[in-house]
């Protein structure tokens, strides 16, 4: 029988109605076994760290992902209730969007295509490979024992090619599509609390930031171009004005023409925490303007144009379709949104996120926001160990931190879950302990077979 502490027992217990009570027994130990393993995230791996590798049934706990009938969707919601109730449980939320690139290669993989890879398409040339798009939604909200906002995962939804819907006659949703999706679905789950959603510059478009007159719940906050074109606010109809009514007025001065402008006045604020964790000073310039292109209705939004006295980031714009922003919240808002990308990557080096082998497309629908959505797991989980016990952060005389990262917060599980098995100690000697030998060899297993 499986045991657990109780400190992860009552955040599990939350899921279990998503699934029939024989799947939730097989669940459990594959959700257990993805946090236990420190090599790939398959199947068979988590069995193995759990003990099971003398199971013969193995087919048993591939039905969980390839054919048992649960949602991964439904579980969205709980994971959005247990991040916001823990690290935000006040005011409104702050969440970013981003995409990502599972590498994977094979002609099993029918969704994947060909894309930037993540950690290097800033730099040039592009590099670009082979691999499925992910989604994702986030909380960037701090963690106070870390001292840092972390981004958590909440929703995460599969992108397939192109060339994935043409073959089957469908039409290919674009990402403002599957992000206006994204943003609803985040609202609609927690009705009483505002969220400010950031990201990148493919956000910046005229499909998805009116949404903001339908749910007024939801702000959007993405980089802006600096070229971009802007008008004030259509002036008052007179009397006896014959024609259709304006939808704006005179041409504005793009961000770059205010930027180029030796006449533009400019406002200094100090930024915390900026990039690093520090303090930083910077120059902004701001605007209330209409954004509008024929064939769309216009949208009246606040636009920030930020430079770095210090010359060390480029000048860029941001807007946000709530004017009553501040530049100071949208730049700091917008500073959160890199925290995304960090967990993108300690995804991929903790959680064994590009490692699992499963084929069928329900087994991969399910298989990355399962991983992400343990990012999530493990760090409220940390969060009720490090109430009872301070958070251990691993030393060396070469590296030195003075807070935890998410390294120590999964060491922190691992350490909690390896101890569940309760196996007797001796009071006298606290230099020997006495273990099963079961339990030694799932050790010895885990250290020698890390890869």
């Amino acid at each position: 029988m499986l045991t657990l502490p109780s400190e992860l027992l009552s955040l599990l217990g939350v899921f279990a109605p998503l699934f029939s009570r024989p799947v939730w027994e097989h669940a459990q130990v594959l959700l257990v076994g993805a946090m236990l393993a420190t090599g790939k995230r398959t199947v068979t791996a988590c069995l193995r760290v759990r003990g099971w590798s003398h199971e013969t049934r193995v087919v048993t706990d591939h039905r969980v992902l390839q054919r048992a009938r649960w949602s991964a969707l439904g579980a969205s919601p709980l994971w959005l209730r247990l991040v916001s109730m823990t690290c935000a449980p006040h005011g409104g939320l702050v969440c970013g969007l981003d995409e990502t690139l599972e590498r994977r290669r094979g002609a099993h993989s029918q969704a994947t295509g060909i894309d930037r890879a993540p950690g290097r398409a800033s730099h040039t040339p592009r590099v670009h490979t082979s691999g499925l798009r992910w989604l994702c939604g986030m909380v960037l909200a701090h963690v106070p024992w870390a001292g840092a906002v972390w981004g958590l995962p909440c929703l995460t939804v599969l992108g397939p090619a192109e060339r994935y819907h043409a073959e089957r006659g469908r039409r290919h949703p674009k990402l403002p599509e599957r992000a206006r999706q994204i943003i609803r679905w985040l609202t609609l789950w927690v009705p009483d609390r505002t969220l400010s959603f950031g990201g990148d510059g493919r956000l910046a478009v005229l499909e998805l930031l009116p949404m903001g007159r339908q749910m007024p719940t939801a702000h959007v906050l993405p980089r802006l171009r600096l070229d971009a074109a802007w008008w004030p606010p259509a002036p008052e109809r007179q009397p006896r004005h014959n024609g259709r009514p304006r939808v704006q007025g005179a041409r504005r001065p793009s961000p770059q023409q205010r930027l180029e402008d030796p006449n533009t006045p400019w406002t200094k604020i100090a930024v915390a925490p900026w990039y690093g964790g520090e303090t930083r000073e910077v120059e902004t310039y701001t605007e209330t303007c209409v954004w509008y292109t024929s064939g769309f209705q216009p949208v009246l939004m606040r636009w920030v144009l930020v430079r770095d006295p210090q010359g060390k980031h480029d000048p860029q714009a941001l807007l946000s379709t709530h004017v009553e922003h501040t530049p100071l919240q949208i730049l700091t808002w917008f500073v959160r949104r890199w925290r995304m990308e960090v967990t993108f990557e300690e995804a991929r080096a903790h959680m064994g996120m590009e490692t699992q082998r499963q084929w069928s497309d329900l087994a991969i629908a399910r298989t990355t926001p399962v991983l992400l959505g343990l990012f999530s797991l493990v760090t409220l989980m940390a969060d009720r160990l490090g109430i009872r016990q301070t958070i251990p952060v691993r030393l060396a005389a070469w590296y030195t931190k003075e807070l935890p990262t998410f390294a120590d917060a999964i060491a922190l599980v691992r350490r909690c879950l390896w101890s569940s098995c309760h196996f007797s100690t001796s009071g006298q000697n606290s230099d020997v302990v006495k273990i099963p030998r079961a339990l030694l060899e799932r050790l010895t297993d885990a250290v020698c077979y890390a890869a």
